[in-house]
């Protein structure tokens, strides 16, 4: 199961990706054509800020995933366990509501805008709103599963990272994961 996760947060960082790619190839075509050639794609604007939307919610689902939204756990810290315990289960309820009204607005939304389209290229406007869905969903999950594995004792809050203190903190850690993929990869191939 642990695989089949792990392969479809894999997809989403390689949908994002594409996302990126589409979202520079049609702003900078466009930019070209305009100054160089005086013409421009109609359609442009409005796919690249449908990319940008739908790029933005599934970066934030796998933030999510790897815990890597910033936030200060200094309070949960300096709390006794049990304490901590019911607090960070406390933010992760408000959390889940959050989400859950994120949801129910995006469903609306997309339902009431199922037959609207878009002046240039005629998409639906439920793909615009689809994306809150996109976000909400496994968003939920993953707060169900981390709230679960608190109250659980699944996750020590003792030594977890629920979420990052800084962005040199994520940096520092991207690099040193990478250097120990090489290192253990050097290991494997003397042995």
């Amino acid at each position: 199961m642990v695989r089949i996760i792990e392969f479809c947060f894999f997809m989403l960082k390689i949908a994002i990706a594409l996302l990126l790619a589409g979202m520079v190839v049609l702003v900078f075509g466009n930019v070209v054509l305009r100054y160089a050639f005086n013409q421009g794609i109609t359609y442009s604007e409005e796919l690249s800020r449908l990319f940008f939307v739908w790029l933005t919610f599934l970066g934030a689902v796998v933030a999510m995933h790897e815990h890597g939204h910033l936030g200060v756990d200094s309070v949960i810290r300096r709390l006794a366990p049990n304490i901590a315990k019911a607090a960070v289960i406390g933010g992760h309820f408000l959390m889940l509501v959050a989400t859950w009204l994120l949801i129910s607005g995006s469903w609306d939304q997309t339902l009431i805008n199922l037959h609207v389209k878009t002046p240039a290229t005629g998409i639906s406007m439920a793909f615009f709103y689809g994306a809150g869905l996109a976000f909400g969903v496994p968003a939920f999950l993953i707060l169900l599963w981390d709230a679960f594995c608190v109250a659980t004792g699944r996750i020590d809050l003792a030594t977890a990272e629920l979420v990052r203190d800084s962005e040199e903190q994520i940096a520092d850690d991207d690099h040193s994961s990478t250097a120990l993929g090489r290192s253990a990869n050097t290991l494997g191939s003397q042995g």
